[in-house]
C-alpha cells in the first residue's frame, strides 16, 4: 500500500501574494500535483494534505523568529492553491482523502500520520508539495527514520530557494535511500 503527501501546498506558500511565497517554482507544479492526487484516489490509495498551522502572533512557535507570519488559522492564506485545492475539493468527501494541521515542518511531528498510515498497512510515501527543503525534507528524513520506502516527486516539489531545493534533492536519493522520479 502507497500514500501521497500533498505538503504544505498553500496560498501563503505559492500564491503570487502569499505571505512566504515560493512563487513561479511552486505555481508551475499545481497541474502535475493535482493529477498525482486524482491518479491516486483512482486506484484507492491515501492521499493526505498535511497542511501547516499556525496561530496568529503566537510568540512561542520557533518559526515566529524565522519567518513572517503564514498560515494563520483561519486566513485566506492556510487555503490550498489553484488546481491542487480544486482537486481536494473535489475528492474531499472519500474516505481515502484527508487534510490534517501540522504545526512543525515535519507532517510527523505531534501529529498522528504515523498512526494513520500504520492502520492502513501503508510503507510506501510519494511526496509532493513545498518547501523542498524545509517542510517536504523535514517530513522525508522523519519518515525514513520511521522505515517508510520514499518516493519524491521532482516535478511535484518547489522551494523558493533553488540552491536548498536541489541539494534536497540529492539529499532524499543519496542519504535517505528515496527514488526521485
Amino acid at each position: 500500500m502507497k500514500a501521497l503527501l500533498v505538503i504544505d501546498y498553500t496560498n501563503d506558500f505559492v500564491a503570487e501574494d502569499g505571505a512566504l511565497t515560493c512563487g513561479e517554482p511552486g505555481q508551475a507544479i499545481d497541474g502535475y500535483i493535482a493529477e498525482q492526487v486524482d491518479v491516486f484516489v483512482e486506484t484507492g490509495d491515501y492521499v493526505v494534505f498535511p497542511t501547516d498551522l499556525h496561530e496568529a502572533e503566537d510568540p512561542y512557535h520557533p518559526e515566529t523568529r524565522l519567518f513572517p507570519p503564514h498560515n494563520v488559522r483561519g486566513g485566506e492564506g492556510r487555503a490550498l492553491y489553484g488546481r491542487v485545492g480544486l482537486a481536494y475539493d473535489e475528492h474531499q468527501r472519500e474516505a481515502g482523502v484527508r487534510q490534517m494541521d501540522k504545526t512543525r515542518y515535519s507532517a510527523f511531528a505531534g501529529t498522528d500520520l504515523d498512526l494513520r498510515l500504520s492502520e492502513r498497512g501503508i510503507v510506501e510515501l510519494h511526496l509532493v508539495g513545498v518547501c523542498t527543503d524545509i517542510c517536504v525534507l523535514h517530513t522525508a528524513v522523519d519518515a525514513y527514520n520511521l522505515g517508510y520506502k520514499l518516493v519524491v516527486h521532482k516535478n511535484g516539489v518547489a522551494s523558493f530557494d533553488e540552491r536548498g531545493h536541489d541539494w534536497a534533492l540529492g539529499h532524499f536519493e543519496n542519504v535517505l535511500g528515496a527514488e526521485v522520479l
